[in-house]
């Protein structure tokens, strides 16, 4: 058992894997299991997970700097890009990173066949190309290798072009400090740095946002009277970021409220300061350079079965062994890895 930043984790030593999958402290487990204690005897209601649900809308949206309610509920990020995808007119031109995650690029991609073309160019180079394209959607941290994405820059260059911008916060909420409320649409995924279970993600929608994106999923969740809109026609969507929610899965959200909720009362410039400084370590003992990020990419024959074999947890991504140092981790994991690469 660890305890860091105010909760216990019941976690080992050599854990790196938050980029794939985080660990819950303890209390966002035993929330989950409540969920299941109560399911299993019948005790559960329907209308019991509005509250959870719209707790984890303002939780989000503290934790990348936008009003509550401009955010919407889902599933996983790519459905909720694709709300954007949908609505984009036909030969728009997408500006994308090299190298980025798909669920970001394939919602766009998959509208070839109305003209819409999408390019990537080097994360680096992405902000002086914006005035080229009609719509940039780029991750503020990248899933292979952990580099950063210059927000200023993009945010700048965006604004001079007057260039729509979705960014995926999937790698960055939850340790990163953000700011986000200028950018068109924010997604996320919760599983991850975010410390909830798989099944719930959020996108915030900008109110000049709200008529360029499609409610494709529409459902009787996303109704402006949710329980007076399960059943016939008309169409009555609620009147702003709402109506592009998805219906929850509720298992997932009785961890995810808690999971925000204890992530946004935390000091985010101390979390960045204990990953990144964690995962600095580790680059320093490797030659390579610092970074602002907690996540590393080490380029390494074997680098994951090696890790594996030393009891680190890590995965292979793009060609490289990939590792993240979250708020349980600690030197003792520097040093394992260190050990493991010799």
């Amino acid at each position: 058992m660890r305890t860091a930043f105010g909760a216990e984790f019941d976690l080992a030593d050599g854990y790196l894997n938050t980029p794939a999958v985080g660990v819950p402290p303890v209390h966002v487990a035993e929330a989950v299991e409540e969920f299941v204690r109560r399911w299993r005897t019948g005790a559960q209601r329907p209308a019991d997970f509005d509250a959870a649900v719209d707790d984890t809308r303002e939780s989000f949206g503290r934790l990348v700097g936008v009003p509550g309610d401009r955010v919407a509920v889902g599933s996983a990020v790519s459905p909720l890009v694709g709300m954007v995808a949908q609505a984009v007119p036909d030969g728009c031109r997408i500006l994308v990173a090299e190298g980025e995650f798909t669920s970001v690029t394939f919602p766009f991609a998959a509208q070839a066949d109305r003209g819409v073309k999408v390019t990537g160019v080097p994360l680096a180079a992405l902000p002086g190309a914006v005035a080229e394209h009609d719509l940039v959607a780029v991750s503020v941290v990248q899933s292979a290798d952990g580099a950063v994405v210059d927000l200023e820059a993009l945010r700048a260059a965006a604004e001079a072009a007057d260039v729509p911008v979705l960014l995926d916060v999937t790698q960055a909420a939850g340790w990163m400090p953000l700011r986000l409320d200028w950018a068109d649409w924010v997604v996320g995924a919760g599983y991850k740095w975010l410390l909830a279970p798989r099944g719930v993600a959020w996108l915030a929608v900008h109110p000049k946002a709200v008529g360029r994106t499609r409610p494709v999923a529409a459902s009787w969740y996303a109704g402006q009277d949710r329980w007076s809109s399960i059943y016939d026609l008309p169409l009555r969507l609620a009147d702003g970021a709402r109506r592009f929610d998805v219906s929850p899965a509720w298992s997932a959200f009785a961890g995810a409220a808690p999971a925000l909720s204890y992530l946004a009362s935390l000091d985010l410039h101390s979390v960045r300061a204990h990953g990144v400084g964690l995962a600095d370590r580790l680059r320093a003992a490797v030659g390579l350079p610092a970074q602002d990020s907690p996540v590393v990419a080490l380029t390494v024959d074997g680098g994951v079965e090696r890790l594996a074999e030393a009891g680190v947890v890590a995965s292979a991504r793009a060609g490289r062994a990939r590792v993240g140092f979250h708020i349980y981790n600690t030197e003792v994991d520097v040093d394992r890895v260190v050990r493991a690469l010799g």
